[in-house]
């Protein structure tokens, strides 16, 4: 067993502020230095155009453009470089798992993915320039994996396929938009058939006043939009996009299948237990359960929790929303692996 863990950041400030405190955190980071080693052994699958990119952010939220500004300055690094990074625009995805069940008061979440992917970043951010206070997990730092804002939305993915990826946000951006410029479902829903999608995945999104949570199925070429309460890893509108294979899919779709009505505690132990057929240690093949997260959007509360067979650690959003911080500076867990994760060691996946 491999012992893990994920930092507690929390800012209040603007955007550009933000992202130069972030730089500063990365500078001298494994995170950072194991990403660079990797860049030196594969070439990305896509290309940045800086003008066009620019154009995309100032025309929907230009708040996050200045957050790559100030991790730019605090880098010292190309803007090319940074959007390459952490940009969030034309980035192809591999293959991943996830699982979500949203119940009458919580969304749990298990993100299902490979080690040398994983921030290992929980960040609260209060911005005072524009946008919504948040609280997730992150990916590729900029980006939002699942996460509630101030208002009580709360939004997790699901990986579909890789078919044909088109030109437009990747998911983890995604996830940042509809959390920062998003009141309420209703406004989150508009957002994904409004904007260009790079590849094929399902957002779950539940809020204070839902009834039953929306599931909007995306694509580079159509959205649709269900209810429903569960959502693994195939569409159930969009069946012309999913892959081929899709048995791990299914069988832990009918392990939370009609298990809404349980409370929360209940539904977390549900897909955390590494016994009850939904955690994932398939860490090899892109899809190991990380961590374990939880968003109740009345009470705005997180929990969260890494590795299987966990107690989830309790965050108050509620409180820290006036101004009383977490006092945790990190969250511990365990996984049942040992591949090198790209926060917290050196690490060279491909020797």
């Amino acid at each position: 067993m491999k012992r893990i863990f994920a930092d507690v950041i929390q800012f209040r400030g603007s955007h550009y502020d933000f992202g130069f405190m972030q730089g500063e955190l990365l500078r001298d980071s494994f995170l950072v230095k194991n990403r660079e080693q990797q860049w030196k052994l594969r070439k990305p699958q896509f290309k940045i155009d800086i003008d066009e990119t620019k154009q995309v952010f100032e025309d929907l939220a230009p708040f996050i453009w200045e957050e790559f500004l100030g991790l730019q300055d605090a880098l010292k690094w190309s803007l090319d470089k940074v959007l390459m990074e952490f940009g969030g625009y034309r980035v192809n995805i591999r293959p991943s798992g996830c699982s979500i069940l949203v119940g009458e008061d919580y969304m749990i979440r298990n993100y299902d993915y490979h080690p040398k992917t994983y921030d290992g970043r929980l960040v609260a951010f209060q911005p005072i320039d524009d946008g919504y206070a948040t609280l997730g997990l992150t990916q590729k730092i900029t980006g939002r994996s699942d996460g509630v804002n101030e208002k009580g939305l709360t939004m997790g993915y699901t990986f579909m396929n890789r078919k044909r990826p088109g030109n437009g946000f990747v998911c983890y951006m995604i996830g940042r938009l509809i959390l920062e410029l998003c009141s309420n479902v209703e406004n989150a829903v508009q957002l994904l058939k409004d904007i260009p999608h790079r590849g094929s995945f399902s957002y779950v999104l539940f809020d204070s006043t839902c009834e039953m949570p929306f599931i909007v199925e995306t694509s580079p070429r159509r959205v649709e939009v269900r209810q429903g309460y569960t959502c693994t890893n195939h569409f159930k509108i969009l069946t012309e996009e999913n892959r081929r294979v899709l048995d791990d899919s299914n069988k832990r779709l009918q392990a939370i299948e009609g298990k809404n009505h349980l409370n929360g505690l209940e539904a977390f132990r549900l897909l955390n237990d590494s016994d009850k057929e939904v955690f994932s240690k398939l860490y090899g093949s892109w899809a190991g359960t990380i961590h374990t997260s939880a968003y109740f959007p009345k009470k705005l509360e997180a929990w969260c929790a890494l590795g299987g067979d966990q107690e989830p650690t309790i965050f108050n959003f509620a409180e820290w929303l006036n101004g009383a911080d977490f006092s945790l500076a990190k969250i511990e867990g365990k996984v049942d692996t040992d591949i090198p994760f790209v926060n917290m060691e050196k690490a060279d996946w491909y020797r």
